[in-house]
C-alpha cells in the first residue's frame, strides 16, 4: 500500500501523537495545520545547561533552577477565595521552596522525591529563597531523554497540553514534515544577505543548539516574515497600476481656483499645500491615484480631501466621500456641503437611516450626474448605487472598512482615483506594514492660532473638584465631552458606563443640559444630539468612543475621558482631539486609578505630549501593531518572529529587496516556489487573486 503524500497544508491530527482530542486543544492556540504547528514558535527559552544552584540565587532575578521536592508544607486558605501551596526543594548544595497561590490540585504533582525544573522570580523571604508562581515541570526519565539538560523551549500552553507533551509533538513534526519545506527566498537574496538556509533555521528555533545559531535562525525568519509581506505588497502595487483600465486624468482648474479665491476662509499650511499638489500629480496621470493621506489631529485633511473633490469636478468627474459612521459623515456634509452649494454644486448626503423614498431620490441622481458629489456612509456601498462617473473615491477613517468594501466602492467607477484618510499618525514601520502598497502623504503642521491642550491625570478623589471647574467652564459658554469606555453598566467589568453617568451629571447640571451618544441609537436620534450640543442646548455630552474621530464642535473645550487606561493612547489622542478646536484654552482630564506601573507609564506619556507620531511610536511599544492600526489585520501584523520595533534595519532591506524583485518580475514567474509560498500564506489576507 502506498503511503500517504504528506503536505504541510495537512490536518495538524497528522501528526504522529495528536490525536482528535489533541488536535482541538492545539486549535486553542490557532494551529490547524501541520503549516501553523512548524511556525508555532516558543515563547521563551530555558538555558539549563548553567543552573543557578537554590544557596546561589538572588532576589527579584528571574531563574531557572532543577532541584528535588522534599516534602510539600501543605495548602491553607489565606481568606475566602484564595490558597497557597508551597513546597520545599532541595538540589544538594542549597534549600529553597517554591510557593503558588490558587492553583488547586498542583500538590498532587510534587511528591516527595521526584527532580523538577522551575523557572520563575526569585523572592528572598525571611532569609530563605523562595520561586514565587514559578512554571514547573516534572522530570522523568522520559524527559531526560529529550535533552533536559539543554536549552528547553518554552511553549504558549493550553490548558490539558503540558510543554514536555508540546515538545514531543514538535519534534516529531520537524522529523517527519521539516523535509517538506522548500526553499523559496531567491538563492541571489540569501547570498548577498548571508542569511541561514530555511528548514535548518525552524530547527534550530525550536530546538536551538547555541546562542549565535538561534540568532542566524531567527534573522533569517524575520526576514522572511517581511520579505513575504513586502512582496505581497509590491505585487498588489504593480497590478493596481498596470491591471486596470486607464483611470481619466483630472486637473484642478476653475473650480479649485474658485475656492481658494473666494471661499477659503484661511491660509492654507505649507504641509497642506505640498499634499495638495502630491495629490493633484497623482490625479492628472492616467495609472489610478492610491494615495494614503496621513495627518495628526487637527492638521487639515478635510480642506486637502475637498481640493481634491473639486479637482475631479473640475475634469469632469463625480466624487464620494466614504465615512465609517452616520455621525463623522454627517460632520462632512455640515462642513463641505455649504461649499459645494455656494459653487453651484449639487451634492447629497446618503446614510442607512434616509426613508427609502430619499435614498431612491439620491440613487437616480448619481446614476444620471445631476448630483455631483455623493458624502456617505456603507449605504454608498448598496448594490443600488450606481455613479454615472466617478473619478474620485475617498475612503475617511480607513481602517474602519474591509478589503472587500473598499474594493466594492472602487468599483462604483471605471477605474477611479482613490484616497484614503486616516486621522491616526501611523509609524513609519507600520505605514511599510499595513499601508506598503500606498503612495504616503503625511500633514504634520497644524493650522496657525491652536493652543496648547493641557493634560491632566485626575484621580476619581477629585471628582468634586473636576465637577466643580466644569460647571464653571459650562457657565461660561463652553462645552464639555464626558467619555465612558461602556454604553451600560456591566456586572463583570468595573468600569464607568455612559448611561449611569449621564444620569449623574444630568442631575447635577440639569439647567446646563446634558445628552448621550451612544452606537445603539438611531441615526436620527445621534443627529439631534449633535445638533443640541452644536448649537449649546446641551453644555455637556456624555458619550462612548463614538465621537473619536471627525466630530468637530467648536464650542468644544474639555474633554474627560473615564478609566483611561481601557483605552489606547492613538485612541485617547483622537478623543482628545475634539477639544480645542478654536482659539479657546483646551482641557483633557483622564480620570481614573492606574492599575500597574506598565499603564501609569503609558498615561504620563500621553500626558506629556501632543505630538501625535511620538504617541503612536509609543503605543506600538506598549501595545503592538494591530491596537495602533484599529484593527488585528491577521497575516499583516501578526508576525511571530520579526519585531517592527527590533528589526527596522531589517525591514528596509527586505522592502527594498522585493520591490525590486517585483520591478523586474511582476508575477514572479522565475520565482515560482516564492510565489507558492506567497499566496499559500497571505493571498487571502492581501487579496492577491490570481490573473489570467
Amino acid at each position: 500500500m502506498t503511503p500517504p503524500v504528506r503536505r504541510l497544508s495537512d490536518p495538524v491530527r497528522y501528526v504522529k501523537g495528536v490525536g482528535p482530542a489533541r488536535e482541538v486543544l492545539l486549535g486553542r492556540l490557532g494551529i490547524a495545520s501541520v503549516n501553523d504547528l512548524l511556525f508555532f514558535f516558543p515563547r521563551r527559552y530555558e538555558d539549563r545547561r548553567e543552573l543557578t544552584p537554590l544557596s546561589s540565587l538572588e532576589g527579584g532575578s528571574m531563574s531557572s533552577v532543577v532541584a528535588r521536592v522534599v516534602a510539600i508544607e501543605g495548602r491553607r486558605s489565606l481568606k475566602k477565595g484564595l490558597s497557597i501551596t508551597t513546597v520545599l526543594l532541595s538540589d544538594g548544595k542549597g534549600m529553597g521552596k517554591a510557593v503558588w497561590f490558587n492553583r488547586q490540585g498542583i500538590e498532587s504533582q510534587f511528591l516527595p522525591g521526584v527532580r523538577a525544573a522551575l523557572y520563575g522570580r526569585v523572592d528572598i523571604r525571611n532569609g530563605r529563597v523562595q520561586l514565587t508562581n514559578p512554571e514547573f515541570e516534572i522530570l522523568t526519565d522520559e524527559t531526560e531523554d529529550e535533552k533536559a539538560f539543554s536549552i528547553v523551549p518554552v511553549y504558549p500552553g493550553t490548558a490539558g497540553l503540558p510543554n514536555r507533551a508540546f515538545r514531543r509533538i514538535m519534534r516529531t513534526c520537524l522529523e517527519e514534515y521539516l523535509p517538506l519545506l522548500s526553499d523559496f527566498l531567491p538563492s541571489g537574496i540569501r547570498k548577498r544577505l548571508a542569511l541561514a538556509p530555511l528548514a535548518p533555521s525552524v530547527g534550530e528555533m525550536h530546538f536551538p543548539e547555541s546562542r549565535e545559531r538561534w540568532r542566524a535562525a531567527r534573522k533569517r525568519l524575520a526576514f522572511d516574515e517581511f520579505f513575504l509581506l513586502q512582496t505581497g505588497l509590491a505585487l498588489r502595487k504593480a497590478r493596481a497600476s498596470g491591471g486596470e483600465a486607464p483611470a481619466p486624468p483630472l486637473f484642478p482648474g476653475a473650480l479649485v481656483e474658485a475656492y481658494r479665491s473666494a471661499h477659503l476662509p484661511f491660509t492654507l499650511t505649507e504641509d497642506q499645500k505640498r499634499v495638495a499638489e502630491e495629490i493633484f500629480g497623482d490625479m492628472a496621470r492616467s495609472v489610478p491615484m492610491n494615495r494614503l493621506l496621513q495627518g495628526d489631529v487637527g492638521s487639515g485633511k478635510t480642506v486637502v480631501a475637498l481640493l481634491a473633490l473639486l479637482a475631479a469636478l473640475d475634469g469632469g468627474r463625480q466624487g464620494a466621500l466614504l465615512a465609517p459612521t452616520e455621525v463623522l459623515a454627517s460632520q462632512h456634509y455640515q462642513r463641505l456641503a455649504p461649499v459645494f452649494h455656494a459653487l453651484g454644486i449639487p451634492c447629497a448626503l446618503l446614510t442607512g437611516s434616509l426613508s427609502q423614498r430619499e435614498k431612491r431620490e439620491i440613487h437616480e441622481g448619481l446614476e444620471s450626474g445631476a448630483l455631483r458629489i455623493a458624502i456617505g456612509t456603507h449605504a454608498l456601498l448598496s448594490e443600488n448605487v450606481a455613479f454615472a462617473s466617478l473619478g474620485l473615491a475617498i475612503v475617511d477613517e480607513q481602517h474602519r472598512f474591509g478589503v472587500l468594501q473598499k474594493q466594492t466602492f472602487r468599483s462604483k467607477g471605471e477605474s477611479p482615483h482613490v484616497l484614503v484618510l486616516t486621522a491616526t499618525p501611523i509609524p513609519r514601520t507600520l505605514t511599510l506594514t499595513v499601508y506598503g502598497d500606498l503612495s504616503v502623504s503625511v500633514l504634520r503642521e497644524s493650522p496657525p492660532g491652536r493652543k496648547k491642550i493641557t493634560t491632566r491625570l485626575i484621580s476619581p478623589r477629585k471628582l468634586p473638584e473636576l465637577i466643580t471647574f466644569l460647571e464653571g467652564r459650562m457657565r461660561g459658554g463652553e462645552r464639555v465631552f464626558w467619555i465612558c469606555p461602556l454604553i451600560e453598566e456591566s456586572e463583570t467589568l468595573d468600569l464607568a458606563a455612559a448611561t449611569v453617568r449621564a444620569e449623574e451629571l444630568k442631575a447635577r447640571f440639569s439647567p446646563l443640559g446634558t445628552g448621550l451618544l451612544h452606537g445603539r441609537l438611531s441615526g436620527e436620534e445621534k443627529q439631534q444630539v449633535m445638533e443640541d450640543f452644536q448649537s449649546g442646548k446641551i453644555s455637556l455630552l456624555v458619550s462612548t468612543t463614538v465621537v473619536e474621530v471627525g466630530v468637530d464642535i467648536p464650542g468644544a473645550t474639555v474633554m474627560v475621558v473615564e478609566d483611561p487606561i481601557r483605552f489606547g493612547l492613538s485612541q485617547l489622542h483622537q478623543l482628545r482631539g475634539r477639544v480645542g478646536r478654536n482659539d479657546l484654552e483646551g482641557y483633557c482630564f483622564l480620570l481614573g486609578t492606574p492599575t500597574s506601573p506598565e499603564s501609569r507609564e503609558r498615561l504620563e506619556v500621553f500626558c506629556s505630549t501632543e505630538n501625535g507620531f511620538t504617541i503612536a511610536e509609543a503605543d506600538l511599544k506598549l501595545r503592538g501593531p494591530g491596537e495602533v492600526c484599529g484593527v488585528r489585520q491577521s497575516g499583516i501584523t501578526d508576525f511571530r518572529v520579526a519585531d517592527l520595533i527590533k528589526d527596522r534595519a531589517l525591514l528596509e532591506c527586505a522592502r527594498k529587496e522585493a520591490f525590486s524583485l517585483v520591478e523586474g518580475d511582476p508575477e514572479l514567474a522565475g520565482e515560482p516556489l516564492l510565489k507558492e509560498r506567497l499566496f499559500f500564506l497571505l493571498g487571502r489576507s492581501l487579496n492577491l487573486v490570481e490573473t489570467a
